[in-house]
């Protein structure tokens, strides 16, 4: 025996709630059998006047081994049939009544047969015994209208039914697989459109916004040595320490961007991490009222958060400035293993907004903001306070991998 044929009998063994429907099926059919025998009369021959009823019972009771030997219970249902017809043309009476109360060719329970055997994988087997048992019940060489129909109903009618329900069981299966495979290509399409855009965005940003900075760095560092002016040179340096810093971010920016498995060239000597201490020094230097609070260490996170932190107190004491002026300000900034937790609160403003600075803005500060937070993969909320002021607030990673940070 082939160990495809082991495993098929060894599938067949019936779950304790399967075997619960064939106890069942026993019982109904059996009761059926019982009450055709007490409507009916006996057998008349040498077997005995239970004959008859006991062939029917074997059968009723072969439907416990049904899911374990469904061709041997399907030969056995095709003998009893045999018999049947035998006894009906050589000895009437013997196993069949003579005058039964019901005209039947087959065993009752024919249908729980048929519709066990037709969805197993041994087809010429299969359709043999159906086809056996399709023929004995409807006995074609003497058609009858009490026998013909009942034998198309027990035999032939339960395999178009299970094979239909089969056909159809695979139809819409194939339909869910291809339309979740549809959705799985269009989510790799949408995936890789995305991965290809952000690399098409640090390419421009690489290739043009760097060779631009480059080139003002370069002509401030170049004014700063040559301009005897002391004020100059002053202003030179500031220029030139503020594109570096923007070179810096913007490589930070691009080692996001591009894929994290695409090969990276060397980098400089890691860039300077802005300190948000400078710009609340500078707030207090201008007159804000600024409270300043930091919990952790900020070496915790990678540069790449730092500088994010950085932007976003920056952005939120800018719009405090603009919008609430003389109003205090809190920042508290939570440096800890699994993130970081930056919360900027100002109150309402204690002075009239003046209209050109408030105005002076892109409008558009919040929104960069909230993008560039959610390229890192933190999240960023801002907001009005029911009792007057503004509240920015940002969840942070602690890292972030990018081009030439190591964990």
């Amino acid at each position: 025996m082939s160990s495809r044929q082991t495993s098929d009998r060894a599938a067949r063994w019936p779950p304790w709630r399967d075997a619960r429907w064939l106890v069942l099926a026993v019982v109904l059919f059996g009761a059926i059998d019982l009450l055709v025998y007490g409507l009916g009369p006996p057998t008349t021959g040498w077997a005995g006047p239970h004959a008859a009823l006991l062939l029917q019972l074997s059968v009723d009771l072969s439907l416990l081994l049904l899911t374990r030997f469904p061709l041997r219970v399907a030969s056995w249902a095709v003998t009893v049939a045999v018999l049947m017809l035998l006894s009906e043309q050589l000895a009437p009476g013997l196993l069949t009544p003579v005058a039964p109360a019901a005209h039947v060719a087959l065993p009752f329970a024919t249908p729980a047969i048929v519709t066990n055997l037709v969805p197993l994988r041994r087809r010429r087997v299969v359709f043999t015994l159906v086809g056996l048992l399709a023929v004995l019940g409807t006995r074609f060489w003497d058609p009858s209208w009490e026998i013909t129909p009942l034998g198309v109903v027990n035999t032939v009618l339960p395999a178009l039914a299970v094979l239909y329900l089969r056909a159809r069981k695979e139809l819409v299966d194939s339909l869910r697989e291809r339309a979740e495979r549809a959705e799985r290509e269009q989510l790799l399409l949408a995936e890789q459109a995305r991965a290809q855009e952000r690399r098409r965005l640090a390419e421009e940003m690489h290739d043009v916004v760097t060779h631009r900075l480059s080139l003002m760095v370069l002509h401030a560092g170049a004014l700063r040595t040559s301009s005897g002016d002391p004020a100059v040179r002053s202003a030179a340096e500031e220029i030139r320490q503020a594109g570096t810093q923007a070179l810096d971010e913007l490589r930070d920016l691009v080692g996001v961007l591009r894929d994290a498995g695409e090969a990276t060239a060397a980098r400089p000597a890691e860039p300077t991490v802005p300190d948000p201490r400078a710009l609340v020094h500078e707030a207090r230097a201008v007159g804000e009222d600024v409270e300043y609070e930091v919990d952790g260490e900020p070496e915790r996170a990678t540069p790449t958060v730092r500088r994010t932190v950085y932007r976003i107190v920056q952005e939120s004491l800018t719009n405090a400035r603009k919008h609430a002026p003389g109003a205090p300000v809190t920042v508290e900034l939570t440096y800890r293993t699994d993130g970081v937790h930056v919360d900027v609160t100002n109150g309402a403003g204690r002075r009239r907004a003046d209209g050109a600075l408030a105005g002076s803005g892109s409008g558009v500060g919040l929104l960069g903001l909230g993008q560039r937070v959610e390229l890192v993969g933190g999240t960023l909320r801002a907001g009005p306070l029911p009792e007057g002021g503004y509240r920015v607030a940002a969840i942070l990673p602690a890292y972030v991998p990018t081009r030439g940070e190591p964990r």
